[in-house]
């Protein structure tokens, strides 16, 4: 099959990983589609899970955003399923009758963004409202590795990946062994190498890495440009064109705007919506707060001429005026900072609280530990004019929430990171963005309580509908997710309209949210009565459709 000029052929580099933990060897023969050993049937039972719980909630605001439906009702669950939607529905014995006179009962969030793979990330998120969470921008690779290694430990809430861009160039470029570990992948974004322009051998190779992960169940492409900002623009078409034929979407952290850099060799949004009109792929542009800051306006005016034009472009945003990324990321380089407006004291080391002082400072811990997370502060939240762009990003029409959250580290007692804790509540003391725990109950708090810009079915079309229908082409296991249809997947958050907000901040950011009375996971509950669940590890694999 033929993409183009550029993209792959039917002669590509075999590859096969003889082991999962970035020192295994490596053996390669000229032959077909470059793949991944699969693991063996056993490496993808999880541990015991328990069952599926009948529970008729009963006399709850349930709002359905698929129907448009919001009305005081009854909602019967069974078999990890929604089987009935009515008044007076009658329990069986049997069932569990929870009363949800005065909250609101809508399918779980969905969340296209959350680099959290730990059990401990996943109960923040839960308590957030979140039934799925899908790493899609970055991606892990191999994805049956990855997979693997979620389905063996265990997880509270749905899981899923894309294919890592970043990783299968490093591999094509720099002959790297992809891991299916996220600290890995933060490493790689300060690597040159990996970044530049490809070769046509480099090229085809990483293509046919791409596409061999989308027949192991990769849920789309995700594509870091914004870490390789000067590579080619015609690798990015090639890649659309492969999406396209796949019939998978990308999600893009596009590369910088035109604003930021006029040396870029292709505005970042507009390389996005280019690529869209010409290949027909569908493309998703990830966190358009924070890669397109004081010039949002502009980037969302092209995004309704693209939309407008027939192209599949969606977009999503998140409520907080700071983002977080390796501090060796390109754009964060001392001499890239003038052209976002910040300066180096506008970022902070997550894991010791340092605020970087001054440029020196900034090239020095940038060439001792450039894989180290900080937290970047773009926005000023406390400015009405900054305020007000970050308002727009969220109020655009059919822009969806996602978190882009981090994974949560511990001081160990030597120093080195800890990344799972499975006590509950949380030890103190833990690194991350306050977005891991708060983004879809502060997305609430302003549009729905405070602004009135969303009704709550509003907020649920954009936390839980239109994100799981990104996805309904490439996977038939999520449409049966962000609606509640008798029959769909009994992903389901109580909220208390009354109660519900964030509480994590940059000082505490693994407070979790209050408000999320139940949230069901497959039928399981994961929280009851504003509590996590801590035996409960419902989560499942959401997969591409080979």
């Amino acid at each position: 099959m033929s993409f183009g000029a550029g993209a792959c052929t039917s002669r590509r580099t075999r590859t096969r990983f003889a082991g999962s933990d970035g020192r295994a060897r490596l053996s390669a023969r000229t032959g077909t589609t470059a793949r991944f050993r699969r693991p063996a049937p056993e490496c993808l039972r999880g541990p015991c899970h328990r069952d599926s719980v009948d529970i008729l909630l009963r006399g709850g605001r349930v709002i359905d955003p698929k129907t448009e439906t919001d009305r005081i009702t009854d909602l019967l669950i069974v078999a990890g399923r929604v089987a009935a939607v009515g008044d007076a529905l009658t329990a069986p014995a049997e069932v569990e009758v929870v009363d949800a006179t005065g909250l609101i009962v809508g399918p779980g969030f969905v969340d296209l963004h959350s680099h959290v793979h730990s059990i401990a990330g996943h109960r923040l998120q839960a308590m957030d409202g979140v039934t799925t969470a899908l790493d899609l921008e970055a991606g892990l690779m191999p994805i049956a590795e990855a997979l693997a290694r979620a389905a063996a430990d265990g997880r509270p809430l749905n899981y899923g990946f894309s294919a890592s861009w970043s990783q299968a160039r490093a591999y094509a470029h720099l002959d790297r062994v992809p891991v299916a570990d996220f600290a890995a992948s933060m490493d790689l974004l300060a690597k040159p190498d990996w970044q530049r322009s490809s070769s046509p051998v480099e090229r085809r190779r990483w293509l046919g890495l791409l596409e061999d992960e989308l027949g192991a169940g990769a849920l789309g492409i995700g594509v870091l440009m914004g870490y390789a900002p000067r590579s080619d623009p015609d690798e990015y078409l090639d890649l659309a064109r492969l999406a396209a034929a796949a019939h998978a979407p990308t999600f893009t952290h596009v590369r910088e705007l035109i604003e930021a850099d006029p040396r870029t060799p292709i505005d970042g949004s507009e390389e996005l919506v280019r690529a869209a009109a010409e290949t027909g792929a569908a493309m998703h542009h990830c966190h358009v707060n924070s890669t397109s800051l004081r010039h949002v306006d502009r980037v969302l005016a092209l995004l309704d001429r693209s939309r407008a034009a027939g192209s599949r472009v969606t977009v999503e945003a998140y409520p907080y005026g700071a983002g977080s990324t390796a501090i060796g990321a390109f754009f964060l380089a001392p001499e890239k900072l003038a052209g976002l407006g910040i300066a180096p004291r506008s970022l902070v080391l997550v894991d010791t609280g340092e605020r970087i002082a001054d440029e020196a400072r900034l090239r020095e811990v940038r060439a001792t530990d450039p894989g180290a997370t900080c937290i970047v502060t773009f926005l000023d939240e406390a400015d009405p004019f900054d305020r007000a762009h970050l308002h727009r990003a969220l109020a655009y029409p059919d822009s969806i929430v996602a978190s882009d959250a981090m994974p949560i580290s511990w001081s160990a007692g030597d120093g080195r990171p800890v990344y799972e804790q499975r006590d509950w509540p949380l030890p103190a003391g833990g690194h991350t963005h306050p977005r891991t725990s708060g983004t879809f109950t502060k997305s609430q708090r302003l549009m729905v309580l405070e602004s009135g810009t969303w009704s709550w079915l509003e907020a649920f079309r954009r936390c839980s509908f239109l994100p799981a229908r990104v996805l309904d082409e490439v996977s038939s296991g999520m449409r049966g997710k962000g609606h509640l249809s008798v029959g769909a997947d009994a992903d389901i958050v109580v909220i208390d309209p009354t109660t519900v907000t964030d509480r994590a901040s940059y000082a505490d950011p693994t407070r979790p949210s209050r408000g999320v009375r139940e949230l069901y996971v497959h039928g399981t509950p994961v929280v009851h009565a504003g509590e996590i669940v801590t035996g409960a590890l419902p989560g499942r694999a959401v997969r591409g459709d080979a």
